[in-house]
C-alpha cells in the first residue's frame, strides 16, 4: 500500500525543518557560549571599573576554536566564518567604539577585523545600524540577517546570526557570526532535495535563504502569506526562518 503524496511531502518537510533548526541552533550555540564569556569579559573586578579593550582578550581562544567548527554537530560542515562580541558604544573606557571580532583564514590562523572606530573619520564603522546589532539592542533574542554580499569583510554572500549581551542590567552589545550561504546550503540542501516538489527557506523578511529549485534562488524575495494556495510556510521552530513548499498536487 502506497503513502499518499501529501503524508511524503509532510514527512520529509519535518526532517528537513528538524536538519535547519539543528544547523541554525548549532550557530547560536556558539554565540550564547561567547555572550556568557563576553559578560564575564566586561564586568571584570565584580564590576569595580569600567571595563577595556584588553579585557576582551580572553574571549580570543574561544572565538578561535569556534571558527576551526567547535560546538557544531560532527555531520555539519565548518559554518563559522567569522565571529565575536561587539561592544554597545561607551561600553569600554579606552576605545568608545570596538570589535573583537576574529575571521578564519585558510592560510593560518585567524585574523582580526580592524575598521576605523574614530567618529571624527569619513571612514568610520557605525556598526549600530546594521540589521545584526539593530536587532539584539531592539529586544531580539535571536537575529538572522542576509543572505547579503559582505563587502566589508569577506565579498561573500553571508548570513549574519546575533544575539543580545546583557550585562549588569545594561545592553552590553552583541555576539555575532557569519556564515557563508554556500556553507549553510551544504548543510541542508540534503534535506531540502528530499522534500517532493519545491522547498525554500525564507528569513524573517521573505528573502531566500536555501532552495531546492532554481525557481527561487538564494537572495530572490518570498511574497506570499502563511499559505496562499500554492504554497505553504512552516516555521522553523521558534527561530527567524520558515519553510516554504509547494501545495500537494500544485506546481512550483
Amino acid at each position: 500500500m502506497s503513502t499518499p503524496a501529501s503524508l511524503v511531502q509532510h514527512d520529509r518537510a519535518a526532517a528537513a525543518l528538524a536538519r535547519v533548526r539543528e544547523t541554525a541552533e548549532g550557530v547560536f550555540e556558539a554565540l550564547r557560549e561567547v555572550r556568557d564569556a563576553a559578560v564575564a569579559c566586561v564586568l571584570p573586578a565584580g564590576g569595580t571599573r569600567r571595563p577595556v579593550v584588553a579585557d576582551l582578550a580572553a574571549l580570543r581562544p574561544l572565538l578561535w576554536a569556534r571558527l576551526r567548527g567547535g560546538a557544531l554537530p560532527a555531520h555539519l560542515p565548518a559554518l563559522i566564518a567569522g565571529i565575536g562580541f561587539i561592544a554597545a558604544p561607551g561600553l569600554l573606557a579606552d576605545a568608545p567604539w570596538y570589535l573583537e571580532w576574529w575571521q578564519e583564514n585558510p592560510s593560518g590562523d585567524p585574523v582580526q577585523l580592524l575598521r576605523n572606530m574614530d567618529p571624527a573619520s569619513s571612514a568610520f564603522y557605525d556598526y549600530t545600524h546594521w540589521d545584526w546589532y539593530a536587532g539584539p539592542f531592539s529586544g531580539a533574542e535571536r537575529t538572522i540577517c542576509g543572505p547579503y554580499v559582505d563587502y566589508l569583510c569577506t565579498d561573500e554572500y553571508s548570513l549574519t546570526l546575533s544575539v543580545p549581551v546583557p550585562a549588569g542590567g545594561s545592553f552590553a552589545g552583541v555576539a555575532a557570526a557569519d556564515v557563508f550561504v554556500r556553507r549553510f546550503e551544504a548543510a541542508v540542501l540534503p534535506a531540502l532535495r528530499e522534500i517532493p516538489g519545491p522547498a525554500f527557506l525564507v528569513n524573517a523578511e521573505g528573502r531566500v535563504v536555501a532552495s531546492n529549485t532554481a525557481s527561487w534562488v538564494a537572495g530572490s524575495v518570498y511574497r506570499g502569506g502563511p499559505r496562499d494556495g500554492d504554497h505553504a510556510v512552516r516555521r522553523v521552530g521558534d527561530l527567524p526562518l520558515s519553510l516554504v513548499t509547494t501545495t500537494a498536487g500544485r506546481a512550483g
